[in-house]
C-alpha cells in the first residue's frame, strides 16, 4: 500500500498545526507582509515560525526515510534548510545602554523578509530582557518572534547546526557568540526557546561550556526558593528542564540525539519498564561541591566513548556510561568526529 505524506492547513492555526502553507512551499519561508486570508491567519511571528516550520520538516523528512519514502524524505530534508532564507548575513546588533549604543561585534541574524524577497527590520534584541521585553506575543502586532528575540532564533537550527556554525564565521566566532548570549542579559530562562541553548556548545567542540551553564543556571535560577523557577513552570517544563539537566543527558527533541553532560549526582540509574533493561550514568571523581563538573574521559558499557552524545538505545537496551571528572575543561567530546549530526554533514558522509 503507497502512503503518501500530505501536510493539510487547519482552519484556525493558531491553535494547532500550520498556517501560510501556500507562502511556505512557493518562497521558502514566512514573508513579513504574509497575504494568507485563510480563517484564522495571525500575520505575525514570521522569523519564530519559519525557523520552527524547517524543523518540523526536518522531522518529518527524519520520519519518511524510516518508512522508505526518499522521494517524501529529501522533498522535506531539502525544506529544512528555509531557515537560510530568513538569514541576513550583514546584519549587525547594536545595543542601547543609557545614553550610549553598543555594537556587539556579531553579525548575521535573522530577519523579517516580504515576499518580494528584500529583507524588513525588526532589532536582534526585540523581545528580549534588554528591549521591548514581552512584546512579541501572540496577537496581530506582535512582532516577527513569538516570545524571544532574534538572537534566540537565530540559534535554532538543531537539524543543521554545522551550516549555522559556518554561517556565523566558525566554531571560534560562534562559541564567543553563545557566550555572550548567555552573559549580556539577552536571554531569559523563563521560556522554553530558552533551554537548547545552553547545550549548543556541543555542537561546536566545547561540552565543557554547556556542562558550565548548566551548572551556572542550576541553582541561580532553578532552585528550592519560593522563586526557585524563573517564569512559570508552563505544564511542566522548568520542572522537565531541571529534572533532565541533573540526569545528565539532554534530548535534542525530535532527533535520536542525547547531549551529554556529567549528573547532579554520583550516579543516575533509570529502569526501562518494558525491557525492563537499566540504564545507569555513574561518575567517577563527584564531589557534591561541584567542583570536578567537567568530563575528563567516558566509557560506554567498558569501552572508551569520545563522541559528547549518545542515541536512545541506552535508554532501551540500557548499559553504563561512566564519566571522569575534573576541574578543567579537557579534550574529551571535542573533535569533529565527536560532534553531534547535522543533516549537511550526514548526507555529506
Amino acid at each position: 500500500m503507497e502512503l503518501t505524506i500530505k501536510i493539510v492547513q487547519p482552519h484556525d492555526w493558531t491553535e494547532i498545526g500550520r498556517g501560510s502553507l501556500a507562502n511556505w512551499k512557493t518562497l521558502g519561508y514566512i514573508p513579513y507582509d504574509d497575504l494568507d486570508d485563510w480563517e484564522g491567519a495571525l500575520l505575525t511571528r514570521s522569523i519564530s515560525r519559519t525557523v520552527e516550520y524547517a524543523y518540523d520538516d526536518f522531522c518529518i523528512s527524519l520520519m519518511a526515510k524510516e518508512l522508505h519514502h526518499d522521494v517524501d524524505s529529501q522533498k522535506y530534508m531539502n525544506r529544512s534548510q528555509n531557515w537560510k532564507n530568513l538569514f541576513s548575513p550583514t546584519q549587525a546588533s547594536l545595543l542601547s545602554t543609557g545614553d550610549n549604543t553598543l555594537d556587539t561585534g556579531f553579525v548575521g541574524f535573522l530577519q523579517p523578509r516580504l515576499a518580494n524577497g528584500t529583507f524588513a527590520y525588526q532589532d536582534p534584541a526585540s523581545c528580549s530582557p534588554l528591549l521591548d521585553f514581552g512584546s512579541c506575543s501572540l496577537d496581530y502586532g506582535g512582532g516577527e518572534t513569538y516570545e524571544g528575540s532574534s538572537w534566540l532564533y537565530t540559534f535554532f537550527v538543531p537539524q543543521d547546526m554545522a551550516s549555522l556554525i559556518h554561517s556565523v564565521g566558525g566554531p571560534e566566532v560562534f562559541v564567543s557568540r553563545l557566550l555572550y548570549f548567555h552573559t549580556s542579559g539577552l536571554l531569559d530562562m523563563g521560556n522554553e526557546q530558552a533551554f537548547l541553548p545552553i547545550y549548543q556548545f556541543h555542537y561546536a567542540g566545547r561540552p565543557g561550556l554547556s556542562t558550565y551553564f548548566a551548572h551556572y543556571y542550576i541553582p541561580s535560577q532553578f532552585n528550592t526558593t519560593l522563586g526557585g523557577i524563573p517564569g512559570n513552570d508552563d505544564s511542566g517544563a522548568t520542572g522537565s528542564f531541571t529534572a533532565l539537566a541533573m540526569m545528565g543527558l539532554w534530548p535534542v527533541a525530535g532527533q535520536n540525539v542525547y547531549l551529554i553532560t556529567p549528573p547532579f549526582f554520583r550516579e543516575v540509574r533509570v529502569k526501562n519498564n518494558q525491557s525492563g533493561k537499566r540504564a545507569t550514568i555513574r561518575c567517577y571523581n563527584f564531589d557534591s561541591k561541584y567542583k570536578n563538573i567537567y568530563i575528563q574521559s567516558a566509557r560506554l558499557n567498558g569501552e572508551p566513548w569520545g563522541k559528547n552524545w549518545i542515541t536512545h538505545k541506552f535508554w532501551i537496551e540500557g548499559g553504563t556510561l561512566e564519566l571522569v571528572l575534573g576541574e578543567k575543561e579537557s579534550k574529551w567530546g571535542t573533535r569533529e568526529e565527536d560532534l553531534p549530526p547535522s543533516s549537511s554533514t550526514t548526507e555529506k558522509s
